[in-house]
Parts: C-alpha cells; sequence; structure tokens
C-alpha cells in the first residue's frame, strides 16, 4: 500500500457568502449621564490641575496624555468612543488591560475585580480644560453622552505611571517608549524628548531607535536619580532600566564529550527552504561547514567570543542534525542553513546598548525578506509584561505580520524564578502572535514534561496560550547532543529552549523540502501545532499546544481511516468565507472525530497592548445542512472551539478570543450527524483598538483538518474520490532520509 499524503487544495472548495442578519439585541448600561457625570466630572479637573502643573517643556507641541479607563461591559471595539473624543479635541495613543473592580456591575455574578481597556488619550491643555464644561452640558440620547457614560474613570498619566524601577539603582543606560502624537513623525518627536532628555542630565543616542507602529523606542542616559524628571514627558509611554541580552546566560555552559559521532554521508535533502539561524556566530575550527550556506558577520569589525560561538554552533547543529545520538550518524539534514553572526565581544564586553544594537542586526535580516525559516534562540533577558509590548516584540511582530516567513523563537530559561513575581513568564520576544514560540521538553520519549527552567505562560492577551508549543531541549537525566567545536566530530552535552526552539524549526524544514513550495510556511507552522502530542497531565501554560513530533510521518501522512486536509489562502476585511469539510460521497458510519487549527498572520498595534492584533477570526461551525431552524438562510451552529479556554470572564463578554491568531480544538461526532459540515469564518479589522478603515489588508490564513473516522479505512482515498479538485501532496524529494 503506498503512503497516504496530506490533502491539499481544499481552498478551492471554499467560496464567500453573504454576512448573516444580526439579531437586535439591548445593551444594559451600567451608568446613566448624570451618575457618570457626578464621578467623572470632578476626575477630569483634578487631572486637568496636574497637567497644568507640568512643565512646558515637557508637553510637546502643549499636548498631555491622560488615562481614560472604560467600565468593562464596553471591551468590544464598536464600542471605542471615537465620537466623544473628536468632540472634546483627544485622540487615542494606545491602550492598555488593566484590572479593576467597577463601581456597578451590568451581571449579576459576583465578581472582585473584571479585566478592560484603558486609553492613552492625548490633547492640548488648552481643551482639556473645556472638557469639564462640555460634560456637564451633555444631554441624553446625544451619541457623544452615551459615550461618556461608558467611562470608569478618568486621570492624569502621571511619572509614576511611567516608571518600572527594577534594576535602575544600579544602571545608567535606559529605554523609553515614545507615543508618537497624533501628527508629526519621529524624527521630530525624537528632536523634542532629547532636547527635554539633556535638561533633565540624559543623553539620548541616536545610534540606537526603533518605530513599531505608533510608538518610538529610544535608548537615554544618565543618572538614574533623574528619572522622575525624565519621566515627565508627556509623550513617554515606558522608562525601564535598558535589559540585558539573556543569550550570554545560558542554563549550563556546553561541555565537551570524548565520545565521536559520524557526519552524514549524503547531502541534505534539499536546498530549496531557505533558513537561516541568528546567533552568536561559528568557531573558526568546526565539522558543519559542508551543511552551512553562506556565513556572514552582522558587525565585520567586532570580533568572537567563544562562548558564544559556542552557543551558536550548538543551535546550528540542532537545526541541522536535531539531538545527536552518541556513536552514531546524524541525522540527515532537511536544508542547508546560513548563519548570521548577530552577537559577538561588544555584547560580551557588556556594552548597555548591546539589546538594541542586536536588535537592529535581527531587523536587517528579518527586512531582507530572503528566508522563508529563521530561528531566534536570543533576546532580553526580560519577562514579559501584560500592560506594555517590548521594542522587540513589536518591531519582530511588524515584519513578520505578512506571513510570509516562519520564525522560531526560544521561551527562556528563567521557568525556575520566582513564580509570584512572575519572573518565570515567557521571555521577550516570545509573546509575538507571529511567531512560533517554543518552550523545552525533559525527554526526547514517552512520559515527557516540561523541563524545569523552561518558561511559561500565560501570555499577553492575545496570544494567550504560550508557549505556542516545546520541543526536547535537554536535562542533566537527559541531555541535547550538539556537535562541537574542533577539526573532528564529537559532540557536547547541553540544554536549553535555544535547542528545542531550533529542533521544532527542524521539522517544519522537513515538512517544505519533503513536500515543496506548494505548502507555505504559515502553513507549515499551522501543522506542527495541529500535530502536537500532549494529554491532560500537560498544563496548557507550560506546554503550549503540546510537543512537537520528531517523526514527519506523523504531520504529513494519514493512517487508515484518517485523512488530513489543509487550506492555505487570504481572507478580507469584513467578508464571510465557507469552508466546506470535505467527506466521502457516502455517509460516514459510527463516531467520527475532527480536529482542526487555524492560523493566521496579523498586522499588529504595538502602542494598543491590550488591542494588540489587528485581525480576529469569528468561525462559526454548521455540522449538519439539514438541520436549521425555519426561514433560517444557514445550517444550526454548533460550538468548536472551546470559549472559555484561557479567558478571563470579560474576554469571554467580550469575545476577545477572536482576536487569538491560532484556535485548535477537535470534538466527536456521529457520522450520522455530518452533513455537508462547514466552518463560516469571518475576518474582523480593527484599527488602535476601536473600528478599521475600510483599507484595511487581506491577511494570510491556513487551515488544518483531519477527519478519523476508524470504520472507513479508505477514508484518504475515498475523500480524494469524491472531490475532484482535491490532491494528495506528494514528496519532491527521493526518500528515506537518512544516509
Amino acid at each position: 500500500m503506498s503512503t497516504r499524503y496530506l490533502i491539499g487544495r481544499a481552498e478551492l472548495l471554499t467560496y464567500p457568502i453573504d454576512a448573516p442578519k444580526k439579531k437586535p439585541g439591548d445593551k444594559a448600561h451600567p451608568y446613566t449621564l448624570s451618575e457618570a457625570q457626578d464621578v467623572i466630572v470632578p476626575e477630569i479637573e483634578i487631572a486637568n490641575g496636574i497637567f497644568q502643573a507640568l512643565p512646558a517643556k515637557a508637553c510637546v507641541d502643549d499636548l498631555v496624555v491622560a488615562r481614560l479607563m472604560l467600565h468593562p461591559a464596553y471591551l468590544a471595539k464598536s464600542f471605542f468612543p471615537k465620537l466623544l473624543l473628536e468632540q472634546v479635541g483627544l485622540s487615542s495613543v494606545g491602550s492598555r488591560t488593566v484590572r479593576v473592580k467597577p463601581r456597578k456591575q451590568t451581571t449579576r455574578k459576583i465578581l472582585t475585580e473584571l479585566e478592560t481597556t484603558e486609553l492613552y488619550v492625548a490633547g492640548k491643555r488648552k481643551d482639556l480644560l473645556r472638557f469639564p464644561e462640555f460634560a456637564r452640558q451633555l444631554k441624553e440620547d446625544l451619541p457623544a453622552a452615551e459615550q461618556f457614560a461608558r467611562i470608569e474613570s478618568f486621570g492624569a498619566m502621571t511619572a509614576a505611571d511611567r516608571l518600572r524601577l527594577e534594576g535602575t539603582e544600579s544602571c545608567h543606560v535606559f529605554e523609553v517608549g515614545l507615543h508618537l502624537p497624533p501628527y508629526g513623525d519621529a524624527s521630530d518627536l525624537r528632536s523634542v524628548f532629547s532636547s527635554y532628555a539633556e535638561d533633565c542630565g540624559f543623553t539620548v543616542n541616536d545610534g540606537f531607535e526603533f518605530v513599531a507602529g505608533r510608538l518610538l523606542f529610544v535608548a537615554a542616559e544618565g543618572n538614574p536619580e533623574n528619572l522622575g524628571r525624565l519621566a515627565q514627558f508627556t509623550l513617554a509611554r515606558v522608562v525601564r532600566a535598558m535589559p540585558h541580552l539573556r543569550m550570554t546566560r545560558p542554563v549550563t555552559r556546553s561541555m565537551p564529550l570524548t565520545v565521536p559521532f559520524t557526519l552524514p554521508s549524503g547531502e541534505p535533502l534539499s536546498r530549496e527552504p531557505k533558513v537561516a539561524v541568528l546567533d552568536g556566530g561559528l568557531p573558526d575550527e568546526h565539522v558543519i561547514n559542508a551543511y552551512v550556506r553562506r556565513y556572514f558577520l552582522a558587525d565585520e569589525n567586532a570580533t568572537d567570543v567563544p562562548e558564544l560561538t559556542e552557543h551558536g554552533l550548538g543551535v546550528t547543529s540542532a537545526l541541522l542534525f536535531g539531538p545527536i545520538e552518541p556513536g552514531t550518524i546524524a541525522e540527515r539534514p532537511y536544508a542547508p542553513v546560513d548563519h548570521h553572526r548577530v552577537l559577538d565581544a561588544q555584547v560580551a564586553g557588556e556594552d548597555p546598548y548591546e539589546l538594541y544594537r542586536t536588535l537592529g542586526h535581527v531587523e536587517t535580516v528579518l527586512l531582507s525578506r530572503q528566508y522563508q525559516f529563521l530561528n531566534l534562540s536570543l533576546g532580553p533577558d526580560l519577562p514579559i509584561e501584560d500592560q506594555d509590548v517590548h521594542a522587540w516584540t513589536a518591531v519582530i511582530d511588524s515584519i513578520l505580520s505578512n506571513g510570509e516567513t516562519l520564525m522560531t523563537v526560544a521561551a527562556g530559561n528563567n521557568g525556575e524564578r520566582d513564580s509570584a513575581l512572575e519572573l518565570n513568564r515567557i521571555q521577550v520576544p516570545s509573546d509575538c502572535v507571529n511567531a512560533l514560540a517554543v518552550g523545552a521538553a525533559d525527554r526526547s520519549g514517552r512520559d515527557w514534561g516540561r523541563a524545569g527552567y523552561s518558561a511559561i505562560g500565560p501570555g499577553r492577551s492575545p496570544g494567550r496560550r504560550k508557549p505556542d508549543v516545546v520541543a526536547f531541549g535537554g536535562t542533566p537525566k537527559e541531555y541535547f547532543h550538539v556537535a562541537a567545536s574542533g577539526k573532528q566530530p564529537s559532540l557536547a552535552t547541553t540544554m536549553g529552549t535555544s535547542f528545542a526552539a531550533p529542533l521544532a524549526l527542524r521539522s517544519a524544514v522537513g515538512i517544505r523540502s519533503i513536500l515543496g513550495d506548494s505548502i507555505h510556511p504559515l502553513t507549515i507552522k499551522t501543522l506542527l501545532i495541529h500535530g502536537c502530542e500532549s494529554d491532560e497531565h500537560h498544563e496548557a501554560h507550560h506546554v503550549g499546544w503540546g510537543r512537537v513530533p520528531s517523526d514527519l510521518d506523523r504531520l504529513i501522512t494519514c493512517g487508515d481511516g484518517e485523512a488530513r486536509i489543509i487550506y492555505q489562502g487570504e481572507l478580507r476585511p469584513g467578508k464571510f468565507l465557507r469552508a466546506p469539510i470535505p467527506l466521502p460521497s457516502f455517509r460516514l458510519a459510527g463516531k467520527v472525530r475532527l480536529k482542526a487549527t487555524f492560523c493566521y498572520a496579523s498586522p499588529v498595534d504595538p502602542q494598543d497592548a491590550g488591542a494588540y492584533t489587528k485581525a480576529g477570526l469569528n468561525i462559526t461551525f454548521r455540522p449538519n445542512i439539514s438541520k436549521r431552524k425555519a426561514g433560517a438562510a444557514n445550517a444550526n451552529s454548533a460550538t468548536f472551539f472551546p470559549a472559555a479556554e484561557f479567558r478571563t470572564e470579560a474576554e469571554l463578554r467580550a469575545d476577545l478570543g477572536k482576536w487569538e491568531t491560532v484556535l485548535s480544538a477537535e470534538n466527536n461526532y456521529y457520522g450520522s450527524n455530518l452533513i455537508e459540515p462547514v466552518f463560516d469564518v469571518h475576518y474582523n479589522a480593527r484599527d488602535a483598538g476601536g473600528l478599521a478603515p475600510s483599507s484595511a489588508p487581506a491577511i494570510r490564513y491556513a487551515l488544518v483538518v483531519t477527519v478519523y473516522a476508524p470504520k472507513h479505512a479508505q477514508l484518504h482515498q475515498d475523500i480524494l474520490d469524491a472531490h475532484a479538485v482535491l490532491e494528495a501532496l506528494e514528496p519532491q524529494v527521493s526518500l528515506p532520509l537518512r544516509t
């Protein structure tokens, strides 16, 4: 019997449908206009007093920034107070998610705290002085009055709101995130801030800055005692100590072994995939040269550091061969690899600007758009925050938002740090929604779990389930063996998420090498998640969707009674797409299990931590075309993706789950109840947390569906026979894989 491979081209089955009619409904409003006026107007007046006391030079063009918190009942984008802000002369420059105990709730359920959105709104001081009287004059039934009544609180953004004081006492270089004003550009803002910073005793280094969305990140050097004054700059979002790079602090230093191994005799399986490692370089002597296509130095004037080149060699070895069994022949590489040395002696010398300098190197490689697959096993030694998006995350996510590149990012080795302080959470930039964050599993075989050092989730919303996946990363009981430096093949023992990440990417490169360019990088990411191994004993915020299988057959082939189908294409904003699940021409017998994984690439709003992704999907499952209500245009819907997973009470009410870029679930049905089942997909677009303009871009998506019907051994062929447009994807290279 021939091998049954993935069924492709299912996107040819999809077609657009009309939007379903919306059901009218009344919204329960917690506050009347008069109740809101009694509380909010005095708060505006207090904020104005704080604003008037600020030095003029701290207020760019007399602009100040206030914190406008919405009641938790108004999280959906349709409740964004656009009209009110316009009439008062305010503009939203960002947002964050906060927890609050509202003055009044709209539900009977007693909750101590709820998550809601706090908007950062900018306006001139003179306009804000008129705001209290404007609010007092509002009348019921006016749209602006209704939006005003949604406000939970209003306050000035102060220096204390911007400062992150951890580690600042012994630091002299600081990272400052600045809100770009509603008008003007980054160069104007940098110039004004540089002048203000100089008055405060700080120097802004013009050589290191990044623009991501409506945020400008700069580096300022000076005395930490003056940070309070620096943080009075009204367009500052965050001021923190410049973090160090975590890659230079590994779990354990690699230890060379006397045990040799044998290099594979064959060429890489394919030379088509374009693959790169961004790391610490390669030593002068190593045995993997035949598999390194090109070697680049981001800074040709900087020198190597043995510890960093050792790490770079180990990461590249993990991507090429996976964990090497001592005394055996290493696995044949799927594709050659380019290595970019982005870390060098300046980093090892504890250059205070190492973080921005390295990000600049990473950004340059990403912007070259020459790679389909990239691995990054480094980043800031900084756990993620719920309130702010870091420069590394913002820059990388923005570039990856076209969905053309699959980048694996190591989650971090801080899993054993203080959990009460959340110092064990995944580290920047593994909170990227457009990358694949990889944690470490403690075993390569059965009975695996999270390696103790591997950072845990949850991530920020959206992006709750983090890390996305885990892969074997090594432990003292079972080390990860990689090629060591030297002229002869020998092994080094190591462990860390630094090696789990390239191992996961190895599986992705393998899929592309075997099946060719008919399968897109985003679809491969979806396949990795879809095929993960996990069970009820594994906590989702420890291992994400599970462990990536090392056996590619689990991902690209189908057994008896099984068919795995892939869809890949684009979605347009506001449109509805129907994706039929292909089944045989006859009714399926017995129990049937459906598993589906959606994945899409999203543009991002880095300044809006609470509304980070600009694209979201509403997915409706309709299992049986014959079951519909009288007069209904569509069949009845049924729950497929669990609503409560990883979501808070407030997120459930606001349907924030639709902004997650990955959804995966499986459910059981009787074959007799699956009649022309479909997924209806609606792409929602938003901008800065509110309604998006009509010019919102199309986004790339991938869907993988697996149908399990044990009573139909030939299910794979039966589905192909029933749908002429579908085809099984055949290998584009000669197998077997080992030599």
